[in-house]
């Protein structure tokens, strides 16, 4: 979140509601090893300064305990990394694959990193 420590970081916000994950997903992708990025630009003429996150597990991922807990760390590092990659005005939606559970916690950070330099590149 923005505050005073971090002035030049835009507004994280959560995505909850169906449309906004299908409106994403109509957007650009990008697929690592251990997520999938779907990100899109708002539409309107004020779409907002804020940055939208949503994150998701299929049932391919595993039972409600492997789902969750790969959700928190896709969180974990979202929290991270997309203050600093992320554009104001989109949102993003990230994808939890099977990898996601067994990838150690540098691999998932470089590859959500890498994802989203290449989805701010577009």
């Amino acid at each position: 979140m923005s505050g005073p420590d971090k002035p030049d970081t835009p507004e994280t916000r959560r995505l909850k509601k169906r449309r906004e994950f299908t409106f994403a997903r109509d957007g650009i992708t990008e697929r690592r090893k251990s997520v999938v990025i779907q990100a899109r630009a708002r539409a309107g003429d004020i779409p907002g300064g804020h940055v939208g996150e949503g994150f998701t597990a299929t049932k391919k991922i595993g039972g409600a305990v492997q789902r969750n807990r790969a959700k928190r760390r896709l969180r974990e590092a979202s929290r991270r990394l997309l203050a600093r990659y992320g554009r104001p005005g989109w949102d993003y939606v990230f994808i939890a694959r099977e990898a996601t559970l067994e990838v150690g916690w540098s691999r998932l950070l470089d590859d959500m990193e890498s994802a989203l330099i290449s989805l701010a590149r577009i």
